[in-house]
């Protein structure tokens, strides 16, 4: 073979490998364009179900009416023994442990501890109205949670008063 011609073949066969290396197929390696699963999905919120009103309900409104008339009566004989234990700590102030006036100030507040403890009855028994009608699967009763978060707060201010009382004296 001619030299010329060698040469000629030798570019041409380098010219072919190096067409057939540009038509190489490279669909193969660019991601799809179809629509993913996760862009499909819709992000809207889902439709919020209706809050179930409570029905009236004639007997525990009569419930709730006789507790918190209770709940009244001890809220009232609390003000006035808070009043007679205040002025009673006030007066064993500087007074030795066990002399007459600490034991009438501290007789007082047992007085204010039982008026605690009708309050906290009181709660006690609409807390549990309230448990069993969230066992019933019923809704909240509105007077119901009035009437619970008021004991709450005269219990929780009962407690805070007769805790500020026993703090003015002195330590037994």
């Amino acid at each position: 073979m001619h030299p010329k011609t060698t040469l000629r073949l030798a570019a041409f066969a380098g010219f072919a490998l190096t067409a057939s290396g540009c038509a190489q197929q490279r669909a193969m390696h660019y991601p799809s364009l179809l629509p993913r699963p996760i862009e499909s999905r819709s992000d809207a919120e889902p439709p919020v179900a209706p809050v179930a009103t409570a029905e009236p309900d004639p007997a525990l409104d009569k419930r709730i009416a006789v507790t918190v008339a209770s709940l009244d009566g001890a809220k009232k004989d609390f003000a006035i023994g808070a009043t007679k234990a205040e002025a009673l700590a006030k007066a064993a102030q500087g007074q030795p442990v066990g002399s007459d006036r600490w034991l009438n100030a501290q007789s007082a507040l047992a007085e204010l501890d039982v008026f605690r403890a009708t309050a906290s009855a009181a709660l006690t028994e609409l807390e549990d109205a309230t448990i069993a009608r969230a066992a019933e699967g019923k809704p909240p009763y509105p007077a119901l949670e009035t009437a619970r978060a008021a004991a709450q707060a005269e219990l929780d201010m009962e407690t805070a008063r007769i805790g500020t009382i026993q703090a003015s004296m002195p330590a037994a």
